[in-house]
């Protein structure tokens, strides 16, 4: 069986879909079928559902998935270790990313990539669970997210920050004036805010739970920039991570309040699996988590 064959497999899997899996492996369309229809072969089972398009797995095809997935992490897992032996360390550093992280990404980014100069990095914007879930699967090499809540299971850790809520509203609006905001002052405004399948929507219910009252937003998003925009349109208000406060200032549409009686925060760090070996990717990921420099402000 050839690996070049599970590649095809689980590129396939991934994106769901025959062209963008070509793509991704560099080559064409009818390429990719030829693959999998020779996989297939070779196990004398169907592992993909098509009719003209890709449909999804069989029941064959999922029991598979996971093994060709270790298996071609394995294979490329021994190829970074002997370049980690003979030299710089090649290729592409996958990261997952919730959106509360995404404003210090560029300070992890530029000291990965000082210190491997050699690597390519890609960023994705993820779910706290769809990076537990991208780990498992080796899709990719670590995670930025929330270390107190829901914690991912047998995964090593370290911790780059602590993030705090912040409330922002349209300048020369109803809270013009104001220092500071209480959580039941906050609760009320017309909110837009994550959707409660991302985690910071869930911390925050919780948070605001505990001070026994409940959010109603009219408008919900999966982006911080979408909030953004919608409460420099004015009508809307949110509540988010402090962390964006380096990305806001000058922007003199936007008025920030911190609360009167601040929630406890919410720590952020970087986690890849814990396996042995250790992957040199999650080995170097985890040696710049632990020495990044942020700026000021952002205290673990």
């Amino acid at each position: 069986m050839h690996l070049r064959l599970l590649r095809y497999f689980t590129a396939l899997a991934r994106e769901g879909h025959f062209a963008r899996a070509a793509e991704v492996c560099g080559i064409t369309q009818p390429t990719l079928s030829a693959g999998i229809a020779a996989l297939e072969e070779q196990f004398g089972r169907r592992l993909v559902v098509r009719d003209r398009r890709y449909i999804g797995l069989t029941p064959e095809g999922q029991a598979m998935l996971p093994w060709a997935q270790q298996l071609v992490a394995v294979f490329e897992g021994m190829g970074h270790a002997m370049e980690a032996m003979a030299g710089p360390i090649h290729g592409e550093f996958r990261l997952g990313v919730i959106p509360a992280a995404l404003p210090v990404v560029g300070y992890l980014a530029k000291a990965l990539l000082e210190l491997h100069p050699e690597l390519s990095l890609s960023v994705r914007s993820m779910t706290s669970r769809e990076i537990e879930r991208g780990l498992s699967g080796f899709e990719i090499d670590a995670g930025l997210t929330y270390l107190d809540h829901e914690p991912p299971a047998d995964m090593l850790a370290s911790a780059l920050y602590a993030e705090h809520y912040i409330f922002l509203a349209h300048a020369g609006g109803p809270f013009a004036g104001r220092s500071e905001i209480g959580w039941g002052e906050a609760v009320r405004a017309d909110l837009c805010l994550l959707h409660q399948g991302m985690q910071n929507r869930r911390i925050l219910d919780a948070r605001i739970a505990e001070r026994g009252l409940a959010l109603h937003p009219r408008a919900t998003a999966d982006s911080y920039v979408a909030l953004l925009a919608m409460v420099q349109a004015g009508g809307f208000a949110t509540i988010m991570p402090d962390s964006y406060l380096a990305l806001l200032p000058g922007l003199n549409w936007a008025q920030i309040l911190p609360f009167d009686d601040p929630a406890p925060a919410s720590r952020i760090g970087l986690i890849v699996p814990n396996r042995s070996p250790i992957g040199p990717l999650a080995g170097a990921a985890l040696a710049i988590a632990r020495k990044v420099k942020l700026p000021k402000g952002f205290d673990v």
